[in-house]
């Protein structure tokens, strides 16, 4: 069924073997898989998928792996909401939200990567598995090499939130915090794949861990009836997601499943770590590196990987980009869950932060479909919400004292 035909440079086209490769040595860009698509168009069909299980290996002829998928066969499909409450209250005529923070196992869209990840690690004979992590790659990285035995090495800032940390250190692996943000966590795993042969997902695996990415954006067409939405809006963290969901909408097009205009691509960044933003602004080719300091630290990545793919993307499809406040952030999160009760961890609030200040500055028609990228569980950062709601009313035992609470409400202003 694979359709996978080996590696090519984003940049200069160099073709390259599917092995643990991952930029190119004639001029540096970034390497991504390609495919047959004649191929994969004669297996992947309308018809075809109808009868494929629900997981995220439906798409397994545009996904990069050779032999059986060895992990995340309960991962991905994950609910695409229609958010009536949220869009009467945005004004807005259509609006979805792709919900990957019930993804299986541990709750992000990282259980889209990992698995692809995963897999072509055994097939090419690794046995020790690691990341560079921001939380929630460390938690899936963990979970996927606990199942299949892998050993492990998890690569953290020391500052990161404790329910990261736990739901990394659950699973077994050797947790490493390190003395520093993602970008000095990423340049020693750099050299520790290098120094002790380990495949690291997001690094010298980085080009078969993206494209499990590419399935968020399958779903989403296949989950609104075979349609694209007009709109798009998704986090930037290192950069894997955005040109993904956009490469998925090329694809099913290439493969002759769909038709029709592709939908415009936004970036979503918090005002402390807005690399990708900066650039949008400036028409720079490249994001400048950036010090992050923001709530939202799974997107906190001030030196994106994939940065130029991000800005091709964006600007290929006629989008832009907004950043949100911390503020704004923490304010999304509740106005989420009090709507459509998702309860969403910063970069979620980030995103959906962003997409009303896109609204707000005319950017996204409010007549037109929109997709909102939720990609991670608020219940990993709850600290972050301490204080922000009411606390609980405390009363004893008996009717009769609760009915005089009662009383008390009827007795009280209404909120305006």
């Amino acid at each position: 069924m694979s359709a996978f035909a080996g590696l090519r440079c984003a940049m200069c086209k160099t073709g390259f073997p599917p092995e643990a490769l991952y930029v190119c040595d004639q001029c540096l860009g970034p390497l991504e898989a390609c495919y047959d698509y004649d191929q994969a168009g004669r297996t992947l069909t309308r018809e075809s998928l109808a009868r494929r299980d629900r997981n995220l290996w439906r798409y397994r002829e545009l996904l990069p792996i050779v032999g059986d998928p060895r992990t995340g066969l309960d991962s991905g499909f994950t609910p695409l909401v229609r958010a009536r409450r949220l869009a009467e209250i945005l004004r807005v005529k259509e609006l979805y939200i792709k919900d990957d923070s019930v993804n299986h196992p541990t709750l992000s869209y990282k259980d889209r990567v990992v698995p692809i990840a995963a897999t072509r690690a055994l097939e090419l004979g690794f046995d020790t598995f690691g990341c560079a992590s921001t939380g929630n790659l460390g938690n899936s990285v963990a979970a996927h090499a606990a199942r299949l035995g892998l050993t492990c090495y998890v690569f953290i800032p020391q500052d990161l939130e404790p329910g990261k940390v736990l739901g990394s250190a659950v699973a077994g692996p050797h947790l490493v915090g390190i003395d520093g943000n993602y970008d000095d966590v990423n340049r020693l795993c750099t050299q520790v794949g290098d120094r002790y042969g380990w495949a690291f997902a997001n690094i010298n695996l980085r080009s078969y861990y993206a494209e499990g990415a590419k399935t968020y954006g399958f779903e989403i067409v296949e989950q609104l009836g075979w349609r694209y939405p007009q709109h798009v809006i998704s986090p930037v963290a290192g950069g894997t997601l955005l040109p993904r969901i956009g490469r998925a909408f090329q694809e099913l097009r290439d493969i002759g499943i769909m038709s029709g205009e592709l939908p415009r691509i936004y970036a979503a960044q918090a005002a402390g770590c807005a690399p990708v933003i900066n650039a949008l602004e400036s028409g720079a080719d490249h994001p400048e590196p950036v010090k992050p300091d923001t709530i939202a630290k799974s997107i906190a990545i001030g030196n994106p990987a994939d940065g130029h793919q991000v800005l091709k993307t964006i600007r290929g499809t006629g989008g832009t980009g907004a950043r949100a406040t911390d503020e704004e952030i923490l304010d999304a999160i509740s106005l989420l869950a009090s709507t459509e009760r998702i309860f969403t961890e910063p970069a979620g609030g980030t995103t959906l932060a962003a997409t009303i200040n896109l609204l707000k500055a005319d950017a996204i028609p409010r007549d037109e479909s929109i997709v909102v990228c939720i990609t991670g569980n608020g219940y990993k950062t709850a600290n972050v919400m301490a204080g922000r709601q009411a606390s609980s009313t405390r009363l004893g035992r008996s009717l009769r004292e609760f009915e005089a609470f009662m009383a008390t409400r009827a007795t009280e202003q209404p909120k305006h």
